[in-house]
């Protein structure tokens, strides 16, 4: 009774500046996250479980409760999507295959990820696909889809080209595209004599993975940049320039990783910029601390603002929000929780505010009005109706979920050794 009594007074409030709130609960019920597999098992997947981490991935910590089969995966997923309001979807790694077969990384089939897909049927779930493009002995030199070595280059061609097959399949059988993001870790640890190669060597490679058409109502395929990596600190052959340019000349989406830029670049700036120029949009919703740390998402003011790139000018219609971060200091589970549920509601703080009105001020030049009313609106009881909405959608309402995560956690987590 108390959440809906505050949630009638936040109603009010809200239409006292033109904003519907079951209008907003009703748009923010339809928007799918789609929740990393990686943080259950610290990305170390199911077909190579001896095979050290690398391709510049890390994780720190040693949590107890690690899921060490894809059952226990799932079953934690399932706690997980137990606390998370809305029907959401679940990203897969290649390395994420649940099979009594031994498959290399360029032999993956469908069959490969059919308990997958049945679960995601019973779940209501959409799924999303990424090639594992590291932690590998092909990826050993640094390289991978760019390698000067034949073979190598080969290998992970054949490597994308059936993770394609995988994505068309998960799009086919549960009725929603397949988001597919293909990112390399290729580069150098020092500054290299030719800079050109390596990169026409992956726009070339890729023309080869892409040259078979898909059907565009079961898949979205992305390219990925990032800045530098851990081993490739000096040149990254992935680089902004090239996936934006690549993508924008081959009809392919961007992906934009909030960890994958600069300190003092943000993602919430180049929303608006890539959608001008490509149909389709990605994001990892990461956070970085000094750089690509891949920290759990929390509800700091580049989190708000990419919420308000998305909502305000409806670019949200044309965006798949991915989350993408690893930590095994802290419980697994509880890490989806809070970076789903943040990423909601930044979403939800940005679909409460009078856009249009704004927008209005902004285009007469009253830039007095447009601040003081930002700020202003920043204290709006926005919490009430994220109450009321967890609530509406059966999910536990502020931090009673974590009691649930605690209950779990010494239930079942603990047993696991």
């Amino acid at each position: 009774m108390k959440i809906q009594q505050a949630y009638n007074l936040a109603k009010e409030q809200y239409s006292e500046i033109g904003v519907d709130t079951d209008a907003v609960i009703e748009k923010l019920s339809k928007v799918k996250i789609s929740m990393h597999c990686w943080q259950g098992d610290d990305v170390g997947g199911f077909l190579f479980k001896d095979t050290a981490l690398s391709g510049g991935i890390q994780t720190t910590g040693n949590y107890p409760g690690k899921a060490r089969t894809a059952n226990e995966l799932r079953q934690d997923l399932e706690m997980a999507l137990s606390l998370i309001p809305g029907k959401h979807k679940l990203n897969l790694h290649a390395i994420y295959a649940d099979t009594d077969e031994k498959p290399d990384l360029n032999e993956i089939e469908p069959k490969h990820f059919e308990k997958w897909v049945a679960w995601a049927k019973e779940n209501g779930l959409g799924l999303d696909f990424n090639p594992t493009c590291f932690s590998h002995p092909m990826a050993d030199s640094g390289f991978t889809i760019s390698s000067a070595d034949e073979n190598v280059r080969n290998f992970w061609i054949e490597h994308c080209k059936k993770s394609r097959k995988i994505a068309e399949y998960f799009g086919k059988e549960l009725g929603q595209k397949c988001v597919t993001n293909f990112w390399f870790p290729d580069g150098y640890k020092d500054i290299p004599v030719d800079r050109e190669a390596p990169r026409k060597r992956m726009m070339t490679a890729l023309d080869e993975v892409f040259a078979e058409k898909l059907d565009s109502n079961y898949t979205v395929e992305a390219i990925e940049s990032k800045v530098f990596g851990i081993g490739a600190e000096s040149y990254t052959v992935g680089s902004n320039e090239f996936c934006v340019g690549y993508a924008v000349s081959r009809g392919k989406a961007v992906c934009l990783d909030a960890g994958h830029f600069h300190p003092t670049e943000v993602i919430s700036d180049k929303i608006p910029s890539v959608l001008l120029f490509t149909d389709e949009l990605l994001l990892h919703v990461s956070r970085p601390v000094r750089w690509d740390s891949d920290h759990v998402v929390v509800l700091d003011d580049e989190l708000l603002q990419i919420a308000q790139s998305l909502v305000r000018t409806g670019l949200i219609e044309r965006t798949h929000i991915g989350l993408d971060f690893f930590d095994a200091s802290i419980n697994r589970i509880a890490a989806w929780a809070i970076g789903t549920r943040n990423m909601q509601k930044a979403l939800l703080r940005a679909m409460l505010e009078p856009t249009a009105e704004l927008m209005k001020i902004e285009l007469e030049g009253d830039y007095t009005s447009r601040l003081a009313l930002n700020e202003e609106y920043k204290s709006y009881p926005f919490g009430a109706v994220w109450d009321y909405f967890c609530e509406k959608m059966g999910v536990p309402v502020r931090e009673d979920w974590l009691i649930k995560v605690k209950d779990y956690e010494e239930k079942i987590l603990n047993k696991r050794k």
